[in-house]
């Protein structure tokens, strides 16, 4: 998952990576959007890219949290649907038909986050029924998916694919279209122990057909092949550390174990994964290392994922406020994988960040709403007063999943 990816970006030059905003854009909060933000879209940055995406998030993560989403929003969403059953990254004209010269193009990452959001939702089984069959059809032989249909498999997009189903109930293993299953290409994506990135997963195999390590596919790979979405509880935590094996037959459970040993050695040093433009610095992966806690974590691998979670405490509140919507929900579900407080994330109130870019929340029994500058009354009336409307602010082209940039990881 991850706000990740400059797929989007990149898929419309015929570059495919693994998934969200162009990370070279401005991200400034005094970027001004290229298209009009549609009335119940969470984020004030163009949506062209990522409206799917960020949304979808958003609402996951509210509904992970026990809130019920504004109905506008998840209006917001369904309006999004292709007619055929997929979701575009963005569609500014939803009367217009996609596909076709000059409609919406949709793409297994907003189809597969638009699932896992509506399916936690409820209430939505037509449209993900629709959505399903969609992703079905666009299968690729040896059982992967590509960020678009007919494009090659990639470990990313194949993950994500693998969550929808498996929130949905279905078994992603009795997902064949041709040769292969979900498991089956993920399985060949992994490196063996034995190599340079031994345990990691690649995101596709070079020109040359080597697999190179990429750490943004491991996160992704390690949910895939344990069959999950993005949202994770705490679970049964495991004594020992990873260790990449060789041993026995290549199950999905082996891949998803050695993925992790990849990933805890990422972040043994620094808590964080990096990542760097050509030419640049090598920066701290916030999205990626929040992916990081998540997978480790869904593994059963909770002291290992301490440490990254500690890190984006104390780093990264500031890049979530510049990035928007989805990075919040990013770090709200890395926060609820390992059972911490997403209300007191290293002094920034990620739950109220998050409600304040988007259309507040209704309240549950369990829950009261907290997206305004005061909380509600806690009267046995009933009766919710939201204050805080309008206390959306302005955020630069944001991340689509932060991560998944068809790149090496270290």
């Amino acid at each position: 998952m991850n706000v990740r990816r400059s797929a989007a970006a990149l898929a419309a030059i015929g570059v495919l990576a693994a998934a969200a905003p162009a990370t070279a854009a401005d991200t400034s909060p005094s970027a001004s959007p290229k298209v009009a933000v549609p009335s119940g879209l969470f984020g004030k940055s163009d949506p062209t890219y990522d409206g799917v995406w960020r949304q979808s998030l958003a609402l996951l993560a509210q509904r992970t949290l026990g809130y019920r989403p504004a109905a506008s929003a998840v209006d917001w969403l369904v309006g999004q649907q292709c007619a055929k059953g997929g979701f575009a990254a963005f569609r500014a004209d939803t009367a217009k038909s996609c596909e076709g010269k000059g409609g919406a193009q949709p793409d297994t990452n907003s189809t597969a986050a638009a699932v896992q959001a509506l399916q936690a939702l409820g209430g939505h089984g037509a449209e993900t029924r629709k959505a399903l069959v969609w992703l079905k059809n666009a299968q690729n032989e040896d059982g992967g998916w590509g960020y678009t249909p007919g494009s090659p498999s990639d470990t990313n997009s194949t993950s994500v694919v693998v969550g929808a189903f498996a929130g949905a109930g279905e078994d992603p293993g009795k997902l064949r279209a041709g040769k292969g299953t979900p498991y089956d290409l993920l399985s060949a994506r992994a490196l063996a122990c034995d190599e340079d990135g031994g345990g990691a997963l690649a995101y596709q195999p070079d020109k040359k057909g080597h697999l190179v390590a990429n750490a943004d596919a491991t996160a992704a790979g390690v949910l895939g092949a344990l069959g999950k979405g993005f949202v994770n509880g705490p679970g049964k935590a495991r004594d020992k550390a990873p260790v990449c094996s060789s041993s026995g037959r290549a199950t999905e459970t082996r891949v998803a174990d050695n993925a992790a040993a990849y990933l805890t050695h990422a972040v043994a040093g620094s808590g964080h994964l990096k990542s760097a433009l050509p030419g640049a610095e090598d920066q701290p992966d916030y999205g990626n290392t929040a992916d990081t806690v998540v997978a480790l974590a869904a593994d059963g691998w909770n002291t290992q994922a301490k440490k990254p979670y500690g890190w984006l405490e104390k780093n990264a509140a500031g890049w979530a406020r510049q990035s928007g919507p989805a990075a919040y929900a990013q770090l709200i579900l890395a926060a609820h994988a390992l059972g911490a407080d997403a209300r007191h994330f290293g002094g920034t109130d990620l739950v109220r960040s998050l409600n304040a870019t988007g259309p507040a929340p209704r309240g549950t029994a369990a829950h009261t709403e907290e997206s305004g500058k005061r909380a509600e009354d806690d009267s046995n009336t009933g009766v919710w007063w939201i204050v805080g409307v309008g206390l959306v602010a302005g955020i630069g082209i944001g991340f689509l999943l932060s991560g998944r940039r068809k790149k090496q990881q270290p």
